[in-house]
C-alpha cells in the first residue's frame, strides 16, 4: 500500500512540474528525504502513518485464521 500511495504522489508531482515547479521540487523533496530516512535508519514514518489508518498485513491474517 505504501509503494502505491508513493506512485500516486509521483504521478501528482509529474503533473505539478508543468504548472508548479516549486510546488513539485518541494513534494519531490520530501519524498527523497522520507526515503533515505527509511534506508538508513530501518525507521520507515510513511508506514507509521499508514499504520494509523491501516492495519498491518500480519494483523489482517490473525484476524483470518481466528
Amino acid at each position: 500500500m505504501q509503494r502505491i500511495i508513493i506512485a500516486i504522489i509521483l504521478g501528482i508531482t509529474m503533473g505539478l512540474a508543468a504548472t508548479q515547479p516549486q510546488i513539485a521540487f518541494l513534494v519531490q523533496l520530501a519524498l527523497i528525504i522520507l526515503l533515505l530516512i527509511g534506508g538508513f535508519t530501518g525507521w520507515c514514518p510513511s508506514l507509521d502513518f499508514l499504520r494509523q489508518f491501516l492495519p498491518s498485513c500480519d494483523e489482517m491474517k490473525k484476524e483470518k485464521r481466528a
